[in-house]
């Protein structure tokens, strides 16, 4: 199963724990964590589904590409980072 961490800043707005889920693309693992901490879900995807502009997500260090239908691929060993995507200076 994929592990899936959330950053500190993520979670002092939205109560969220690191966790184990299954899937093949970023969807499926996300679909899994929110069925269990369905507040999430609401604040990382838009109302379409896709991942909203203030969020960002890491699969094994690297930047998932599509933000849309999050079909990035994940091994049962990935490491998917869910964050806030941060700017300013």
């Amino acid at each position: 199963m994929a592990r899936v961490f959330f950053t500190a800043n993520l979670r002092r707005h939205v109560d969220c724990t690191s966790m184990e889920a299954d899937g093949a693309t970023v969807r499926e693992v996300l679909a899994r964590v929110f069925a269990v901490q369905d507040r999430l879900g609401t604040y990382v995807l838009d109302d379409q589904g896709a991942l909203r502009k203030h969020m960002s997500i890491l699969v094994d260090g690297r930047r998932i590409r599509d933000f849309e239908s999050l079909s990035d691929a994940v091994l049962p060993t990935s490491e998917v980072w869910v964050m806030q995507a941060l700017s300013g200076g």
